[in-house]
Protein backbone atom coordinates (compact mmCIF):
# COMPACT_ATOMS: atom_id res chain seq x y z
CA UNK A 1 0.00 0.00 0.00
CA UNK A 2 1.18 3.70 -1.41
CA UNK A 3 2.03 5.76 1.60
CA UNK A 4 -0.17 9.40 1.49
CA UNK A 5 0.54 11.93 4.17
CA UNK A 6 -2.50 13.12 6.19
CA UNK A 7 -3.40 16.47 5.05
CA UNK A 8 -3.61 15.21 1.45
CA UNK A 9 -5.89 13.14 2.65
CA UNK A 10 -7.69 15.68 4.28
CA UNK A 11 -7.78 17.84 1.77
CA UNK A 12 -9.96 15.66 -0.70
CA UNK A 13 -11.95 13.97 2.47
CA UNK A 14 -12.78 17.33 4.15
CA UNK A 15 -11.11 20.57 2.57
CA UNK A 16 -12.75 20.10 -0.72
CA UNK A 17 -16.15 19.24 0.27
CA UNK A 18 -16.32 22.15 2.21
CA UNK A 19 -14.54 24.90 -0.03
CA UNK A 20 -17.59 23.40 -2.50
CA UNK A 21 -20.21 23.94 -0.19
CA UNK A 22 -18.57 27.40 0.55
CA UNK A 23 -17.84 29.00 -3.00
CA UNK A 24 -20.81 26.90 -4.23
CA UNK A 25 -18.48 25.30 -6.99
CA UNK A 26 -20.50 22.58 -8.91
CA UNK A 27 -17.29 20.50 -9.41
CA UNK A 28 -14.47 19.45 -7.66
CA UNK A 29 -12.36 20.60 -10.16
CA UNK A 30 -12.84 23.68 -9.26
CA UNK A 31 -11.65 23.77 -5.72
CA UNK A 32 -8.21 25.53 -5.43
CA UNK A 33 -5.46 23.24 -4.54
CA UNK A 34 -2.35 24.08 -2.92
CA UNK A 35 0.39 23.70 -5.59
CA UNK A 36 4.03 24.35 -3.93
CA UNK A 37 5.59 25.41 -1.21
CA UNK A 38 8.65 27.38 -1.91
CA UNK A 39 10.90 28.42 1.15
CA UNK A 40 13.63 30.82 0.38
CA UNK A 41 16.11 32.54 2.87
CA UNK A 42 18.62 34.91 1.91
CA UNK A 43 22.47 34.85 3.58
CA UNK A 44 23.63 38.47 2.59
CA UNK A 45 26.67 38.05 4.73
CA UNK A 46 27.80 34.85 2.21
CA UNK A 47 29.27 38.23 -0.04
CA UNK A 48 32.41 38.69 3.43
CA UNK A 49 31.85 34.45 4.30
CA UNK A 50 31.86 31.73 1.70
CA UNK A 51 31.02 28.78 4.18
CA UNK A 52 27.56 30.94 5.51
CA UNK A 53 26.20 30.01 2.25
CA UNK A 54 26.73 25.69 3.17
CA UNK A 55 25.86 26.56 6.70
CA UNK A 56 22.41 27.90 5.04
CA UNK A 57 22.21 25.30 2.45
CA UNK A 58 22.80 22.32 5.06
CA UNK A 59 20.19 23.71 6.93
CA UNK A 60 17.47 24.25 4.70
CA UNK A 61 17.76 20.64 3.59
CA UNK A 62 16.92 19.23 6.85
CA UNK A 63 14.58 21.60 7.31
CA UNK A 64 12.42 20.80 4.05
CA UNK A 65 13.64 17.17 3.49
CA UNK A 66 15.20 17.83 -0.10
CA UNK A 67 18.29 19.46 -1.22
CA UNK A 68 18.08 23.44 -1.77
CA UNK A 69 19.55 25.12 -4.35
CA UNK A 70 21.96 28.12 -3.78
CA UNK A 71 20.34 31.68 -5.65
CA UNK A 72 23.02 33.92 -7.63
CA UNK A 73 23.00 37.25 -8.20
CA UNK A 74 21.82 38.66 -11.23
CA UNK A 75 23.94 41.96 -11.40
CA UNK A 76 26.95 43.60 -10.07
CA UNK A 77 26.45 46.11 -6.72
CA UNK A 78 29.42 47.64 -6.20
CA UNK A 79 28.12 49.49 -2.67
CA UNK A 80 27.86 46.12 -1.71
CA UNK A 81 30.84 44.47 -2.68
CA UNK A 82 28.14 42.19 -4.88
CA UNK A 83 29.38 40.50 -7.80
CA UNK A 84 27.19 39.12 -10.75
CA UNK A 85 27.20 35.22 -10.30
CA UNK A 86 27.83 35.61 -6.39
CA UNK A 87 26.08 32.63 -4.19
CA UNK A 88 23.39 35.20 -1.64
CA UNK A 89 20.49 33.10 -0.92
CA UNK A 90 19.18 29.16 -0.88
CA UNK A 91 15.80 27.91 -1.92
CA UNK A 92 14.00 25.17 -1.88
CA UNK A 93 10.61 24.22 -4.18
CA UNK A 94 7.92 21.33 -2.39
CA UNK A 95 5.49 19.70 -4.20
CA UNK A 96 3.10 16.79 -3.90
CA UNK A 97 4.22 14.47 -0.81
CA UNK A 98 6.85 16.56 0.63
CA UNK A 99 4.85 19.73 0.58
CA UNK A 100 2.19 18.26 2.42
CA UNK A 101 4.66 16.64 4.85
CA UNK A 102 6.24 19.70 5.50
CA UNK A 103 2.78 21.73 5.86
CA UNK A 104 1.48 19.41 8.34
CA UNK A 105 5.14 19.84 10.57
CA UNK A 106 5.09 23.53 10.35
CA UNK A 107 1.50 23.19 11.66
CA UNK A 108 1.55 21.20 14.34
CA UNK A 109 5.38 21.47 15.43
CA UNK A 110 7.27 24.45 14.35
CA UNK A 111 4.72 27.54 14.56
CA UNK A 112 3.94 26.13 18.18
CA UNK A 113 6.96 26.33 19.01
CA UNK A 114 7.44 30.38 17.75
CA UNK A 115 7.79 32.58 20.78
CA UNK A 116 4.95 35.30 21.83
CA UNK A 117 3.00 33.92 19.05
CA UNK A 118 -0.48 35.24 18.67
CA UNK A 119 -1.15 34.00 14.97
CA UNK A 120 0.28 34.79 11.50
CA UNK A 121 -0.72 37.83 9.11
CA UNK A 122 -3.59 37.38 6.57
CA UNK A 123 -2.63 39.40 4.28
CA UNK A 124 -2.39 37.20 0.61
CA UNK A 125 -0.62 38.95 -2.54
CA UNK A 126 -3.71 39.56 -4.51
CA UNK A 127 -3.07 36.46 -6.81
CA UNK A 128 -4.16 33.58 -4.32
CA UNK A 129 -0.44 33.45 -2.94
CA UNK A 130 0.84 33.69 0.83
CA UNK A 131 4.14 34.19 1.82
CA UNK A 132 5.26 34.14 5.96
CA UNK A 133 7.92 35.38 7.61
CA UNK A 134 9.55 33.50 10.01
CA UNK A 135 12.90 34.92 11.79
CA UNK A 136 14.55 32.24 13.48
CA UNK A 137 15.36 29.24 12.13
CA UNK A 138 15.29 27.19 15.50
CA UNK A 139 11.70 26.63 15.58
CA UNK A 140 12.09 23.58 13.32
CA UNK A 141 12.68 20.57 15.68
CA UNK A 142 15.76 19.49 12.69
CA UNK A 143 18.12 22.18 13.36
CA UNK A 144 20.51 21.54 16.26
CA UNK A 145 20.72 24.78 18.29
CA UNK A 146 24.15 23.91 19.88
CA UNK A 147 25.64 23.50 16.46
CA UNK A 148 24.53 26.90 14.85
CA UNK A 149 26.47 29.58 14.69
CA UNK A 150 23.82 32.32 13.41
CA UNK A 151 20.46 32.79 13.89
CA UNK A 152 18.64 33.44 10.04
CA UNK A 153 15.19 34.11 9.06
CA UNK A 154 13.60 33.00 6.11
CA UNK A 155 9.67 33.21 3.67
CA UNK A 156 7.87 30.19 3.20
CA UNK A 157 5.48 31.09 0.21
CA UNK A 158 2.22 29.38 -0.33
CA UNK A 159 1.23 28.94 -4.03
CA UNK A 160 -2.11 27.92 -4.78
CA UNK A 161 -4.39 27.46 -7.35
CA UNK A 162 -6.99 29.91 -5.90
CA UNK A 163 -8.02 32.94 -8.54
CA UNK A 164 -8.89 34.78 -5.35
CA UNK A 165 -7.46 35.89 -2.26
CA UNK A 166 -10.51 34.85 -0.10
CA UNK A 167 -10.38 30.76 -1.75
CA UNK A 168 -6.37 30.85 -1.02
CA UNK A 169 -7.33 32.20 2.48
CA UNK A 170 -10.57 29.94 3.02
CA UNK A 171 -8.38 27.30 1.81
CA UNK A 172 -4.91 27.86 3.75
CA UNK A 173 -7.74 28.10 7.16
CA UNK A 174 -8.96 24.91 6.53
CA UNK A 175 -5.71 23.37 6.40
CA UNK A 176 -5.04 25.13 9.94
CA UNK A 177 -2.79 27.57 9.61
CA UNK A 178 -3.05 29.74 12.36
CA UNK A 179 -4.15 33.18 11.15
CA UNK A 180 -4.54 36.13 13.29
CA UNK A 181 -8.47 36.10 14.12
CA UNK A 182 -9.66 39.02 11.52
CA UNK A 183 -12.93 39.65 10.42
CA UNK A 184 -13.18 38.14 6.88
Amino acid sequence: MKYTPTLKTKYSKEIVPALMEKFSYKSEMQAPKLQKIVINQGVGQAIADKKMIDVAQEEMSLIAGQKAVQTMSSKDISNFKLRKGMPIGVKVTLRRERMYEFLERLINVSIPRIRDFNGIQSKLDGRGNYTMGITEQIIFPEIDIDKISKITGMEITFVTSASTDEEAFALLKEFGLPFKNVKK
